[in-house]
């Protein structure tokens, strides 16, 4: 069986992300218990990359879709990562056309904060 780089990164359960319920997490969540809801989630990530790891464990944990672009094996993707963000280190997230570039889980807890705050 070949599998690509992401593939061998990836798990079998997370090639379709944002699938299934799962417990929520309250620290990032509103005071209505609400989290912001976006349309569209795009992350760009390289395979083996311990940050885009947490990322999608943070994103599988709040129940978001979302899409998994490898720019490594993606012209397209890297070059789009690399537009949106000015920079060529992943993951890169851009929710709703904003955009957090080379972050951790801590940093998209923020920040998915501050897209609740702006949707109030």
């Amino acid at each position: 069986m070949n599998l690509s780089p992401v593939s061998r990164f990836v798990p079998v359960a997370r090639r379709s992300a944002g699938r299934g319920p799962k417990p929520p997490i309250s620290n990032s969540q509103t005071t209505s218990g609400k989290m912001y809801q976006p349309t569209k989630v795009r992350l760009f990530i390289k395979p083996f990359c311990g940050w885009c790891g947490q990322v999608m464990d943070w994103l599988d944990n709040h129940a978001v879709q979302y899409e998994v672009l490898d720019v490594t094996d993606d012209a397209k993707a890297y070059e789009e990562m690399y537009r949106l963000s000015g920079q060529t280190l992943a993951p890169v997230i851009d929710v709703d056309g904003e955009i957090l570039a080379d972050f951790g889980a801590g940093e998209l807890a923020a920040f998915w904060k501050q897209l609740d705050q702006q949707d109030s």
